[in-house]
């Protein structure tokens, strides 16, 4: 059996479960005991049909469609009542690193993308200085001075600093990720044009000679920003791709599905974003050495290395304890 074939046959007992799920999920459903007992005769099956699109078609979007209809069944079936914070914990510590992982692939896009762009604009203006004019906005060109760089270095008011980065980043991740809808031309065009000024500033430090001191103030918040764009990127290059790639599913289905996970992404970002932020405000232009600003980089690749790690480690024992439930259960 296709995967085509098994979303036919098993259809409309997934839209009975998801009508039994929107009836329990009222505030008072309106259901008798012959209901429930349906809603879990249903469920049952709707795991078993998880169960096996796992095996025979794990990379198909009907196993994705099924994970996330089980898990809100299952929810609705053995439903404690947890708080806001625990629900938030755990979308950070696993849901947000699950889709992560699971989207790599278009996240590693948008880094290609942003390189792209950032090598380009770097060896233009490396063969000619005056290139710089012409590629970034006017504005950035004449108030950048490679030999004022550091000059301001504590003088800065690093609260309103802060604040206004958040802001302009957040507002980057969130035009990269709406541009998904524009069949993901507009997400292509933010993430190259990005990597534009980055190179194209690179190659104006680099015919200064301050190659050292100009990374020194990129990449203490850097690292973590450029990772939450790429995230918020990858975003709207998968909701770009679905729209072009029809699935086994029917398209309203799928684009829910998809959009659903496009938007959790998004979001997984905003920590990340505020964290930049506060290292762009208050340590990137303060009056330390180039060397403590190195080594503020350092520990937050290494934090965000231990995050995703920690993240996966999650994921697998949680997937562990699933697996012997369901053994025992079945």
């Amino acid at each position: 059996m296709n995967a085509k074939q098994f979303v036919k046959n098993h259809r409309d007992d997934w839209k009975q479960l998801e009508r039994l799920m929107a009836e329990l999920s009222k505030r008072k459903p309106d259901i008798n005991g012959a209901g429930i007992n349906q809603f879990y005769k249903h469920y049952q099956k709707a795991a078993n049909h998880l169960s096996y699109a796992q095996t025979y078609f794990p990379q198909e979007d009907v196993t994705l469609y099924l994970n996330g209809l089980v898990s809100k069944a299952h929810n609705l079936l053995y439903k404690d009542q947890i708080s806001s914070v625990k629900q938030m914990r755990h979308f950070f510590s696993t849901t947000f690193i699950g889709l992560l992982l699971e989207q790599w692939k278009f996240v590693l896009a948008a880094c290609v993308l942003f390189t792209l762009g950032g090598l380009g604009s770097f060896f233009s203006v490396v063969n000619d200085p005056l290139n710089l004019y012409s590629i970034i906005p006017a504005d950035i060109a004449q108030n950048v001075d490679p030999d004022q760089l550091g000059s301001h270095d504590g003088k800065v008011l690093s609260s309103m600093m802060s604040a206004s980065i958040m802001t302009n980043n957040i507002q980057v991740a969130i035009l990269a990720f709406a541009g998904g809808i524009t069949f993901g031309l507009l997400t292509v065009y933010v993430l190259i044009y990005n990597g534009i000024l980055i190179g194209a500033l690179f190659a104006l430090f680099w015919h200064s000679n301050k190659t050292y001191e100009f990374w020194a103030y990129i990449v203490p918040h850097g690292m973590i920003e450029l990772t939450a764009i790429f995230i918020a990127g990858g975003a709207g290059l998968l909701m770009g791709y679905k729209l072009f790639v029809p699935g086994s599913l029917p398209r309203r289905i799928h684009l829910k599905i998809q959009a659903k996970r496009s938007v959790q992404l998004l979001l997984g970002t905003v920590p990340l974003f505020v964290i930049a932020g506060l290292i762009e405000g208050f340590i990137t232009p303060a009056a330390i050495s180039l060397e403590a600003k190195y080594f503020t980089a350092f520990a937050t690749v290494i934090g965000l290395i231990f995050y995703i790690v920690i993240g996966k480690m999650r994921i697998e024992k949680h997937r562990s304890s699933s697996k012997t439930h369901h053994s025992y259960s079945g």
